[in-house]
């Protein structure tokens, strides 16, 4: 088994160096790997399936070019309103957060691992609830647009004052969720902190963001690796 696994390319124009890698990615690894996860935080905002602008548009087209390996999308605090219009419109999966693949590899987005930050798990519950995205969905494209922009200003001033160990995960929920899946290795994102962190039972991989280079998680059979490549060159070169 081949699979990739990346999360937190934050994509939002489609000139940007980040998207382009991204496709290039999606185009080289198609036919290599047998399975593409991205784990939560494809794009910056995502406001809904009827997004039509060029930077979701073009997202869609380069998602359903992808024809020789699956692709399984988690949602991510940034994306979380991805649907079923979105999975039709591009071919991909769209998988829970957690997910255990059948050979024991546990995946999450890893912002429900931060346990610490306690203002942020409240915001998580409310924004996750059927019952806000049902009324944030029902307003125009153009409220949403509005409102996705005030969330991002809004996140962005609260993280640049919270001491930066509650971002983290914490090692308890870590323990336990991994317990709860009887699995052996973790891969999640979310924290922008990419490592390989050995454990006496399990080993956990932490992606990195896509900000001054890419990152992605190979894994071939029972083999795991974490990778890095530049942004301002043609991925694989």
């Amino acid at each position: 088994m081949h699979r990739v696994f990346i999360s937190d390319l934050h994509l939002q124009e489609r000139q940007a160096p980040a998207f382009e890698r991204f496709v290039e990615c999606l185009q080289t690894e198609s036919e290599r790997a047998d399975e593409l996860y991205i784990l939560g935080d494809l794009v910056e905002m995502w406001v809904g399936d009827d997004d039509d602008t060029p930077g979701s548009l073009a997202l869609v087209d380069a998602l359903a070019s992808t024809h020789n390996a699956a692709v399984l999308l988690m949602h991510g605090n940034r994306d979380f309103l991805f649907g079923e219009k979105f999975a039709a419109a591009t071919g991909v999966e769209l998988i829970n957060d957690p997910y255990c693949t059948e050979d024991g590899v546990l995946l999450c987005h890893g912002d429900a691992l931060c346990t610490d930050d306690a203002e942020y798990q409240n915001m998580r519950q409310l924004l996750r609830s059927p019952e806000w995205q049902t009324d944030i969905l029902g307003k125009s494209l153009t409220e949403r647009q509005v409102l996705g922009a005030d969330l991002r200003t809004q996140s962005k001033q609260g993280n640049a004052n919270k001491p930066t160990n509650i971002m983290d995960v914490n090692a308890a929920a870590v323990t336990e969720l991994i317990a709860e899946h009887r699995a052996h290795t973790l891969i999640h994102g979310h924290t922008h902190r990419p490592g390989v962190h050995r454990g006496e039972s399990f080993t956990r991989i932490v992606t990195g963001s896509w900000e001054r280079c890419g990152w992605l998680v190979r894994q071939i059979d029972n083999k795991f690796q974490l990778e890095s490549f530049s942004l301002a060159r043609r991925y694989g070169t």
